[in-house]
């Protein structure tokens, strides 16, 4: 015990995210007061017994317990905090008038853009969203611009299944009120001017956008798009092709703006002006060169966060690079895990949404897990008087040494919630990585950050050449990868239950000291031993719009390319392939399809406004024993008895729904009973939403 008595108060922010996350995992939204009272009354407790009793055996678990109940409440501080106007799902089309304050990622219907609505016909000022995501046809309006949307509106998507990852959560949490579709073409609008904080947002996304522009006409649309989405965020201009090559390769980590980026960024910073400052030995000899570089550092954070339009995970990102600085400037290590629980912190106080996020569980478990090896890895012995060409053979190995160890160790981390969130696992992502990373390291990403500084000076054009050839090199590579035989692979998603015992495993992995350690390392596998549930035999998304059921490890669709993004999310999240039904076996109309036979699949889809006839509904329960309708139905005719029939009515409270069929009839489990009656549960027009 005695090798963990400096390392007890690295427990904190675990405690404090377990709190924070109780509150996210809870089904009603509870009163502020008790979780306040809670928590001052245990950190009053652990305070009170810190100064009179003063031992830790006491006083450890007491804080563990005041963190948690702190990390509770302050989620539910945070929540109303950012508590604004959804959208409600409106039944007809409205005017939107507002400020395009920047260009989103493309979605599979067209160019997204986000705006801050000024007017929205049929909604009083007061319900009036602070901000809606856009869809938009052809080229999308710049930062800055005033426009009119003839559009449908929409509360923000709900998760795709029942315990999928929650869409309305994250928008709420990042001020987005709700969707809104355009059904015409983007006009102009008179409006009076904004305040100044809108026009300051909209002046910088106006830049970061201009800039990613430029970055495209520099280098074409192909590298430049991948050039200014690292660069800028903006990921307008990446194609599809491209886009899954880098998934599928392990590289799509590279193309978000995140932990990766800030090190290089800073990192280059860091190194470039304490190289200048000791090639002045003037200066060298006034100045602590390591503290300038510190300063240096956290000024190139900083700005590239700025220049990245601030996303979630870049934020976290610079708060972790920015306690590193700090710390070297207080002349303290840099990278200790010390300072990692500091960071930690820091994020959960901040943002205690983060810890349901992919991107924080994958980039804080990554970087423990690296820290824990720098601690456990042993010392490099330098010999002397080595001849130079076996000197560089050395340097090499151990270079490679290093960075595959490191590699397989922050890949082992992350699997875990790759596989919980994401179902697929790059099965060559260690060859991509280890490949792309000197790549990126030495060439891209400081090539891209002098481009970037120097090219609104029209300065850039050398640095952004160079860039652009890592970026084709990292291409080749990521397309190469994920063209090798079965390069993917689909792997279900554990019970929900099941990935904060892996969390916790990785953690006791990279926090507790000595070989009692590795009783952490069958909990950390959690996600990959664990037994799945059952295969639901049928998913119906929300609205019923489109369904899907389970045939042999397939996902068959009935209406292919309908909604895709969300068929496509609950056959991974089910570890099923996702294949279209065969046009043989299926009676399909405008409205409606379904199954001929028994064979052909057990459920019957009418999608239509409109409710079916008596005589429509009988032919629907007559062809399958599930029938799903999408309008409200009043009554059922006798073909109807002994079959189950959803309707509107059943979509408009539950949302999507997953099916088995048991020896005694079915059973469903809807999305809204798992998600719960939150501030961001909203239910709206699934037509309308934008994944």
């Amino acid at each position: 015990m005695l090798a963990q008595s400096l390392r007890w108060r690295l427990w904190a922010p675990v405690a404090f995210g377990g709190g924070a996350a109780i509150y996210f995992a809870l089904r009603s939204e509870p009163p502020l007061w008790p979780l306040a009272l809670a928590a001052v009354v245990a950190t009053a407790i652990w305070l009170a017994a810190k100064r009179i009793v003063g031992e830790r055996a006491v006083t450890l678990p007491l804080m563990l317990v005041a963190c948690l109940f702190l990390g509770l409440a302050g989620a539910k501080l945070r929540a109303d905090r950012v508590s604004a106007p959804i959208a409600p799902a409106m039944a007809e089309p409205t005017v939107v008038e507002g400020w395009v304050v920047d260009v989103d990622s493309p979605g599979d219907r067209g160019h997204r853009i986000v705006v801050a609505p000024v007017r929205i016909r049929g909604l009083e000022p007061e319900a009036t969203p602070i901000r809606l995501r856009a869809t938009v046809r052809g080229e999308p309006p710049k930062p800055g611009e005033a426009i009119r949307l003839f559009a449908i509106l929409n509360p923000p998507p709900p998760p795709a299944s029942p315990g999928a990852y929650d869409f309305g959560r994250n928008a709420y949490f990042q001020g987005l009120g709700g969707t809104a579709f355009a059904l015409g073409e983007t006009r102009q609008a008179s409006l009076a001017p904004p305040p100044w904080r809108l026009r300051l947002a909209m002046a910088v996304d106006g830049a970061r956008f201009a800039l990613a522009q430029r970055i495209v006409d520099r280098l074409g649309t192909r590298t430049g798009g991948i050039a200014a989405a690292m660069t800028t965020g903006h990921e307008t201009w990446i194609g599809r092709e491209d886009l899954d090559a880098m998934r599928d390769s392990g590289l799509a980590h590279i193309l978000s703006i995140s932990g990766l980026h800030m090190a290089i960024v800073g990192g280059f910073a860091f190194f470039l002006v304490r190289l200048l400052v000791a090639a002045w030995s003037w200066l060298a000899l006034r100045v602590s060169g390591k503290k300038i570089a510190a300063v240096a550092g956290l000024v190139a954070v900083w700005s590239y966060l700025i220049l990245s339009g601030g996303p979630a995970p870049a934020q976290r990102a610079a708060i972790t690079a920015s306690v590193a600085f700090v710390a070297i400037l207080l002349d303290r290590p840099a990278i200790t895990m010390h300072a990692l629980a500091v960071a930690a912190m820091i994020v959960l106080v901040l943002q205690p949404e983060a810890i349901v996020t992919p991107g924080f569980q994958m980039s804080f478990a990554a970087t423990a897990a690296l820290v824990a090896l720098s601690e456990a890895w042993p010392p490099r012995t330098r010999e002397i008087s080595v001849p130079w060409p076996i000197r560089m053979v050395q340097s090499a190995g151990h270079w490679l040494t290093v960075a595959v160890t490191a590699s397989l160790v922050a890949g082992a981390a992350t699997g875990p919630f790759a596989i919980q969130h994401f179902n697929r696992a790059a099965v060559y992502g260690l060859v991509a990585n280890l490949t792309t990373s000197p790549i990126a390291d030495f060439l891209m990403m400081p090539a891209l950050a002098l481009g970037a500084l120097l090219e609104p000076l029209g300065l850039g054009a050398p640095f952004l050449w160079v860039a652009g050839k890592g970026v084709d090199l990292m291409l080749a590579i990521g397309h190469w990868t994920a063209g090798l035989p079965g390069a993917v692979k689909t792997v279900a998603s554990a019970p929900d239950y099941v990935l904060p015992i892996a969390f916790l495993g990785v953690l006791f992995l990279c926090l507790w000291q000595g070989r009692l350690r590795w009783l952490g390392l069958p909990f950390a596998c959690a996600v990959l031993i664990w037994p799945r549930a059952p295969t639901p035999t049928v998913w119906i998304g929300d609205g019923g719009t489109n369904a899907a059921f389970s045939r042999e490890g397939e996902a068959v669709v009935v209406r292919p390319g309908v909604r895709q993004f969300a068929a496509d999310l609950w056959s991974r999240r089910r570890g099923l392939t996702l294949e279209a039904r065969s046009e043989e076996g299926w009676a399909c109309a405008r409205s409606s399809c379904a199954p001929v036979g028994p064979e052909s699949g057990p459920v019957a889809l009418w999608w239509g406004r409109r409710a079916p006839d008596a005589e429509q509904l009988a032919a629907l329960c007559e062809s399958a024993p599930l029938v799903s309708v999408r309008a409200a139905v009043a009554s059922l005719p006798p073909a109807c008895e002994g079959r189950l029939v959803l309707d509107g009515v059943d979509y408009a409270r539950g949302g999507s729904v997953e099916l088995w069929r048991t020896e005694q009839g079915w059973r469903a489990v809807w999305a809204a009973d798992v998600r719960g009656d939150r501030p961001w549960s909203r239910i709206g027009d699934p037509d309308a939403e934008a994944y």
